[in-house]
């Protein structure tokens, strides 16, 4: 559930290409992530297209947390406000999952208890895309061509990358 009800994008995507200031971003607010949250932080790992050297994405950093429980707020919510962050989704049917929104850089802070499944999904995801130039080039060029629409919420031209994911999760994850 988006807290406070979607908001209304109706336009294109903005994708820029590859940023060398990522990382750096990244490194800077998973230092500030990890202060805030001290040992509740069991795991903090930068994910999403802006991890991908090469890549072009929307300007903003994706951040995956990983608590002992997503769904005990009072465990960790306290602390990612007292560090400026927003609670602007909690989605208790995808696995606890809990988005902030960060001060400063633009950054979708993405909560999640331990062990759950789509931690795994999005590292795989991201390191498949660091070491298959094809797979890369695949998924930028489907992102180009989305980006070029417009969008009424970003949701939609996220779920419209849903098949070339799957796809391409399909050979960074193969079945045993």
């Amino acid at each position: 559930m988006v807290i406070g009800g979607p908001r209304v994008h109706d336009d294109t995507i903005h994708l820029a290409d590859y940023d060398e200031a990522w990382p750096r971003q990244y490194a800077e607010e998973a230092a500030r992530l990890r202060a805030a949250l001290g040992p509740a932080a069991v795991g903090v790992e930068h994910v999403g297209s802006t991890s991908v050297p090469g890549l072009a994405a929307k300007q903003v950093i994706d951040i995956v947390v990983v608590v002992a429980d997503s769904s005990n707020e009072a465990s960790y919510v306290p602390a990612f406000e007292a560090a400026g962050y927003v609670l602007r989704i909690r989605e208790p049917a995808w696995f606890e999952h809990r988005l902030f929104k960060g001060p400063g850089v633009a950054v979708n802070v993405h909560v999640f208890s331990a062990g759950c499944p789509e931690i795994a999904q999005m590292t795989a995801f991201r390191d498949h895309l660091r070491t298959h130039p094809a797979d890369r080039e695949l998924y930028e060029r489907t992102k180009r061509e989305l980006a070029a629409r417009r969008w009424h919420y970003v949701e939609n031209y996220a779920n419209a990358k849903s098949d070339v994911v799957a796809d391409i999760m399909e050979r960074a994850m193969p079945r045993s």
